[in-house]
């Protein structure tokens, strides 16, 4: 599995993405930022200027059912917000 897991697509990621010329990406749990700055590169032919990292703990759920109480948790996960330079653009609907 790559770098890169899957790229973020929220309203206010987009609104980032058109002001500010940030993206957001769910990344490996083990990767650094200039593993993240490569992948970025490499897969979207544009030049990063900042990556920035924030790692997610995953939430402790339980839920009520027919067998009982059962109880699990979130995966825990990182996601890259990545900054571009100059006048790069990502377009994630591109490919569909």
């Amino acid at each position: 599995m790559g770098i890169l897991i899957k790229p973020i697509v929220t309203e206010k990621l987009t609104v980032q993405g058109e002001k500010l010329n940030r993206y957001g990406f769910i990344v490996d749990r083990e990767a650094n930022k200039l593993q993240i700055k490569a992948a970025v590169e490499q897969m979207y032919n544009v030049t990063v200027a900042d990556v920035n990292t924030v790692n997610y703990h995953g939430k402790r759920k339980a839920r009520y059912t027919k067998a009982g109480m059962l109880k699990g948790r979130a995966n825990h996960y990182k996601k890259a917000y990545v900054t571009l330079a100059g006048e790069d653009k990502i377009d994630f609907y591109a490919n569909i």
